[in-house]
């Protein structure tokens, strides 16, 4: 059966193009990245308009190839927006080399400062710059050299994601290998004034530490074994009963069995709470919060999650 011949891309295949009003000035800072070899001023495409023509592809669903995105730089509208010319798929290729996408990372640090709360509230306003952390693991292309993981057969990247909840907008991100360490990438990506939620991956007191140390508090995980001395215990409610919980208190120093005094000195706040896993069996487990205050006490301090 013959093959079916591909359409030709039509303007108004093209979606997305209004957000470019805002965006190309933005972007205008990225021009002269890369130009260094350009001696003759012969370059036809920039780091701004390669970057354009990327989020175009995200844009429109119909842009499918890296063909069909070449095709769009043919388009006059495309063209009169993004301020480019007709770009040729050698001059895609190099860029992908040429342009180093760590000159993107200020810019998207900034538009995300500028993405308001998409809820309001009490308890939003509490919980506000609350900031998801966590490290996911993607597959590599084989000719990824430098993401060898665990053998030749296995390479892989892992995203270290800062999402912020109540804004609804990645905060910070990086790449690494797909080995590359949680907490020693996070140590890098601290910013101060967040409220950090981990998992038990960055069950780490130095770190905690060092979180408190930015300027920001943390809602992480520690061991059953943990060490810790009680101060007092705020009581619970019935709402905070349903809900589960089995003790809330507030901590005089946390640690290990062999570094007792790791985080001295900081109100902190241990809650534990019963749950259920997916056989039905229940243990209790907790979470932690810094620099925030109880409703019930006043106090500020951190809540910690233990491990059942």
């Amino acid at each position: 059966m013959a093959r079916q011949r591909r359409r030709d891309l039509q303007p108004r295949d093209i979606e997305g193009l209004e957000y470019f009003d805002a965006l190309v000035p933005l972007l205008a800072r990225l021009k002269d990245f890369g130009t260094q070899r350009d001696r003759a001023g012969n370059r036809q495409l920039f780091y701004d308009q390669y970057v354009c023509l990327l989020l175009l592809y995200f844009f429109s669903p119909t842009i499918t190839s890296l063909r069909a995105l070449q095709q769009a730089t043919t388009l006059e509208a495309v063209q009169r927006r993004l301020g480019i010319r007709a770009t040729s798929l050698g001059s895609f290729s190099e860029a992908a080399r040429l342009f180093d996408s760590k000159a993107l990372h200020q810019i998207l640090q900034e538009l995300a400062s500028k993405a308001s709360p998409i809820i309001d509230g009490p308890e939003a306003r509490q919980l506000l710059h609350l900031t998801a952390v966590d490290g996911s693991i993607f597959r590599a292309f084989p000719r990824m050299a430098w993401a060898l993981w665990k053998d030749s057969d296995h390479r892989g990247v892992k995203l270290h994601l800062h999402f912020d909840v109540f804004c609804g907008t990645p905060r910070d991100a990086a790449i690494t290998t797909a080995c590359g360490s949680e907490t020693e990438r996070m140590r890098a990506m601290l910013q101060s004034g967040r409220l950090y939620v981990m998992d038990r991956g960055y069950l780490d007191h130095e770190l905690y530490r060092e979180i408190l140390k930015a300027g920001s508090s943390f809602i992480g995980r520690i061991k059953d074994n943990g060490f810790y001395t009680t101060e007092s215990e705020c009581p619970l409610s019935e709402a905070d009963r349903a809900a589960g919980v089995v003790s809330d208190e507030l901590l005089k120093r946390l640690g290990t069995p062999h570094h007792k005094n790791e985080l001295k000195g900081h109100q902190l706040r241990l809650v534990k709470v019963q749950r259920t896993n997916d056989e039905g069996v229940g243990n209790v487990v907790a979470a932690h919060e810094q620099a925030r205050p109880c409703r019930r006490t006043g106090c500020s301090g951190i809540s910690l999650s233990v491990d059942g």
